[in-house]
């Protein structure tokens, strides 16, 4: 009899995964869809998910419950920060219209990289800044984690 493979630290998966809030409702499903590979430890899940996935063998499904914070840390407030709009017309186009929910592209301070941050809040009228939420969308909130392991290389 075969021995089923074993999910490792580095393992190299394929597997249909899906990622609810606490409503229920999906935020990534991969089920009706072809499914995810990944390599394990490469940073593409968060590292309590991967946990999660750690032991399982080839055909194992899961549902794992994610406590408020547990997979995309919590909620700091100091990561709510406001920003002049003329630092934004500097770095984008200057006749850019802003609306609350838009997710913007912030230049890393090395300018090597970029960030995201969702506007909050536009300031008064008289008063020239936006309020940007640099958080995870989603820091703070319980997650439901659905799995399939349909395959395991080492």
């Amino acid at each position: 009899m075969e021995q089923l493979q074993q999910v490792r630290s580095g393992s190299f998966l394929t597997l249909h995964y899906r990622l609810a809030g606490a409503d229920g409702a999906d935020l990534i499903n991969t089920f009706g869809d072809n499914p995810a590979t990944l390599s394990l430890g490469s940073g593409e899940l968060a590292p309590a998910m991967e946990q999660r996935l750690l032991g399982l063998t080839e055909g194992t499904r899961a549902r794992f419950e994610l406590a408020p914070g547990e997979a995309f840390g919590d909620r700091n407030p100091e990561l709510l920060q406001r920003v002049a709009l003329a630092v934004l017309r500097e770095h984008g186009d200057p006749n850019e219209t802003y609306s609350v929910g838009d997710v913007l592209q912030f230049p890393t301070p090395g300018g090597q990289g970029r960030f995201a941050g969702v506007l909050r809040e536009l300031g008064p009228q008289d008063e020239d800044w936006a309020l940007f939420d640099f958080n995870h969308p989603l820091a703070g909130r319980p997650l439901s984690f659905e799995v399939h392991v349909i395959g395991v290389l080492e």
